[in-house]
């Protein structure tokens, strides 16, 4: 309703008027029209003096009342469709998606819900399928929005066409769709056919005028007889399964299972436990140690993560890493344990030196290494003594960042190794492009090289490879002396691994390095208050 307009109950009672006024002229037309006539026509034939002035005025007043009263109807005929109209739009608006013309998530859940009541009256199951488009964002990158608006549309006429009759479809959002039926419990196959079809229907190019694009499906189903009373809980499992069809490796369909729902809250359950114990500093430095194969005098430590949870107790790294590298929470664990491994170690002995691992997520912060250096800076510790450890993959995003942060931290003086080599598809284009100082050779090479000659040979190659270009070999993963021996023969010289020990907490360090006098009685080691400054001045 614009501003301007009238009220409805005002509107009424001018209806009402100008509905009595017409029909009070129509009256008065009917007394007066006959004699007014009457009166005129004497007067063309010359047999009277003409009609009365006062009653042709009532005449034609009455004939302007009706002309005025027909023409309101009509506007008011034309107000009210459009009126109707508009209460039409805006019902479909409220009830339908704008873009594709399906319905909306608010009226799809009303469907569902008395889909519920309708599969309880006939002994039937209620199936709903969670569909999200695959590399849709691509499309628009390349292509712009009106191609993705337009593949979207293509792609709800293309899932309704193979949805069975008398199914919902509506689109939730985004790139992402929901389709609901019944089917017969006893014969869940019906699901897995239309998902089948669905899916490969998805995967062929869809024609955008003056493009192609290419997408595929993840899709979730649920059903409604496995404990499942109402439709939120129903789409709730359709989507946990619809994500676990996207972690499976994408296009393809997977059913939803209780497991993934346990799975779901344990994983959310870590995430608000990290939230709260990052600052709280709950993840601390575990130390294992890094050995001269040689002669076994410690040569330093690797410094890994570790969560001492106040009351589950150690929770180890494979559960809390992922989900702080999805949540982005990653580079605040890692400064968190670096300054605390820092400010542990800056008064062991001055040979002892500490690696670090940096996570890919981390490799993609511009400002990684002034954060890096800060910490130095804040806890004294010497750069020299820090060697930060770099995984192939996380140098496959954005090489030339990798290479300005990595060019920064090797101009503080901090070491760079290239861990994890072998692993990856462009080793030695890394090794020539970037300054990595030393090669860590992959766990996986280590710990199977005395059973398996092809490990052997690729591990005797690597320590080859670093020997020609001046760069020393680490070797992890050693389990025992056979294979420390194997390592020691072919020329590596630094190694690390469960035969020296398990990681260990700072207490079990300090006595470590007691035992080995590795610990000074006099003041920890300090930064040089030049290097100090130069480092702030650099970093700023």
């Amino acid at each position: 309703m614009t501003p301007d307009a009238p009220s409805p109950v005002r509107a009424a009672r001018i209806d009402l008027l100008t509905g009595g006024i017409t029909f009070a002229a129509i009256l008065i037309f009917a007394g007066t029209g006959s004699r007014a006539m009457t009166s005129f026509v004497d007067l063309v034939a010359g047999n009277g003096e003409g009609a009365d002035a006062t009653l042709v005025t009532a005449v034609l007043l009455n004939i302007a009342l009706m002309l005025f009263g027909w023409r309101r109807y009509r506007d008011l005929t034309r107000e009210a469709g459009a009126r109707a109209a508009a209460e039409d739009r805006v019902r479909t608006l409220a009830t339908h998606d704008p873009l594709t013309g399906l319905l909306n998530r608010r009226s799809l859940g009303e469907g569902v819900a008395n889909l519920f009541g309708r599969a309880g009256q006939r002994g039937k199951t209620v199936a709903m399928l969670m569909l999200d488009l695959d590399k849709f964002k691509t499309v628009n990158d390349l292509h712009g929005h009106e191609a993705g608006d337009t593949l979207l549309r293509d792609v709800a006429a293309a899932i309704a066409g193979l949805l069975p009759p008398n199914a919902m479809l509506a689109r939730l959002g985004g790139d992402e769709y929901a389709a609901v039926f019944l089917y017969d419990a006893a014969n869940p196959v019906t699901v897995d056919l239309v998902a089948e079809r669905l899916i490969a229907r998805l995967a062929e190019p869809f024609d955008l005028g003056e493009a192609t694009a290419h997408v595929t499906v993840s899709l979730g189903i649920a059903r409604s007889d496995h404990d499942c009373t109402n439709g939120d809980a129903l789409m709730r499992r359709a989507d946990i399964a619809m994500y676990a069809a996207k972690k499976a490796g994408r296009n393809r369909l997977v059913w939803f299972d209780a497991s993934m729902e346990r799975a779901l809250q344990a994983r959310n359950a870590v995430e608000a436990g990290l939230r709260s114990g990052i600052p709280n500093g709950e993840i601390v430095p575990y130390y294992e140690q890094q050995i001269d194969l040689a002669t076994g005098r410690l040569l330093g430590f690797e410094v890994l993560a570790r969560w001492e949870h106040p009351t589950r107790g150690l929770i180890p790294p494979d559960i809390f890493i992922p989900v702080a590298e999805e949540t982005g929470m990653i580079g605040d664990l890692s400064l968190s344990v670096m300054r605390q491994a820092f400010e542990q170690a800056r008064g062991w002995d001055a040979e002892l030196s500490l690696s670090v691992n940096i996570s890919p997520a981390q490799l993609k912060d511009p400002w990684l290494a002034q954060k890096i250096v800060k910490l130095l800076v804040e806890t004294g510790y010497p750069a020299r003594r820090l060697e930060i450890e770099i995984t192939e993959s996380a140098l496959f995003d954005d090489l030339d960042l990798a290479r300005t942060i990595i060019g920064s931290l090797k101009n503080q003086g901090i070491r760079l190794a290239l861990d994890d080599f072998g692993t990856g598809y462009s080793s030695l284009a890394h090794l020539r492009a970037l300054p990595f100082d030393r090669i860590k050779i992959d766990r996986s090479f280590v710990m199977s090289m005395a059973e398996n000659s092809e490990s052997a040979a690729i591990v005797t190659a690597i320590t080859r490879l670093g020997d020609s270009l001046g760069m020393p070999i680490t070797a992890e993963g050693i389990e025992d002396g056979a294979i420390a021996a194997q390592l020691q023969a072919i020329g590596c010289h630094k190694g690390q691994g469960f035969h020296y020990g398990r990681p260990i907490p700072i207490r079990q360090v300090r006595t470590l390095l007691a035992e080995q006098a590795l610990l000074p009685s006099g003041r920890a080691e300090p930064a040089a208050p030049d290097d100090a400054a130069e480092a702030v001045r650099r970093a700023i």
